[in-house]
């Protein structure tokens, strides 16, 4: 077992994202596939289509970060480059590329598409990448360094993880319990939770409150905490000792409810 901790960067690209036209759910995606790799997103930005602001967040990410996931700005139309600002982040030349064009020529054939000049764009990769597999619509990927570049799509983004797994080396696996807390709000645990953070430094706490219309029509008020770390014996501890604060203050908790799975 490894106590090394590896963090990860995501670069949502796009003007689409911050007009508030396309809801974003690429980086939930990200963050749940890396997990079990032993791998935490740190930082998630969100940049528009212009190539020196995707230039300066690459090469701040990469640099920062042991991993970096981009999504969007890799199709057919003008406003697709992402390729382009990866190629100039690491100073790389880039030009369509053989083995990129003929998946993507091999996939119209098949689907009897007409292959355009502007859909051949979306074999320009940054000389030297390394291409990652797209089931779905056959444009690829690239990895370059250790950036990887997806689509903005989220089940093309989703399809090429399956490419990026084994390209991973990752640390310690971030494990997650929850105590679910009925009826209590966060300021009736708010001092508990700092006394348990300052005892357990190692073991990241958090408290989100939620609430719901029960089946009478009244308000049904609670608050999750969470409990993160890659020490299990650690986050049993804390787990148990949640369960105990939520009881303090007159709750009854129950711990890893499915539906906080």
């Amino acid at each position: 077992m490894t106590d090394k901790q590896v963090l990860a960067a995501v670069l949502l690209i796009g003007d689409e994202l911050l007009s508030g036209r396309t809801r974003d759910i690429n980086l939930s995606e990200i963050a749940k596939f890396l997990s079990p790799l032993g791998v935490s997103v740190a930082e998630c930005r969100v940049v528009r289509d212009k190539q020196d602001e995707i230039v300066a967040a690459v090469n701040h990410l990469r640099g920062r970060y042991d991993y970096v996931f981009t999504t969007g700005g890799i199709g057919p139309t003008h406003d697709d480059i992402t390729a382009d600002a990866i190629a100039a982040a690491f100073n790389l030349h880039i030009d369509v590329r053989a083995d990129a064009l003929a998946i993507i020529e091999d996939w119209y054939a098949k689907s009897k598409t007409p292959l355009t000049e502007s859909r051949k764009r979306m074999a320009r990769v940054p000389e030297g990448g390394s291409l990652i597999a797209n089931p779905v619509t056959g444009a690829p990927g690239f990895q370059t360094g250790n950036v990887f570049t997806l689509a903005g799509v989220p089940k093309i983004a989703r399809a090429m993880l399956e490419d990026v797994a084994h390209r991973i080396e990752g640390g310690a696996v971030t494990h997650s319990r929850t105590v679910a807390t009925n009826g209590l709000r966060e300021g009736d645990l708010a001092d508990g939770l700092g006394d348990l953070a300052k005892a357990y430094p190692e073991v990241s706490i958090g408290s989100y409150p939620y609430f719901f219309e029960g089946p009478d029509g009244e308000i049904v008020r609670g608050t999750n905490l969470v409990a993160r770390s890659t020490d299990e014996v650690l986050l049993n501890d804390v787990t148990g000792k949640l369960a105990d604060l939520s009881r303090s203050v007159g709750g009854k908790p129950v711990i890893d409810p499915p539906d906080a799975k």
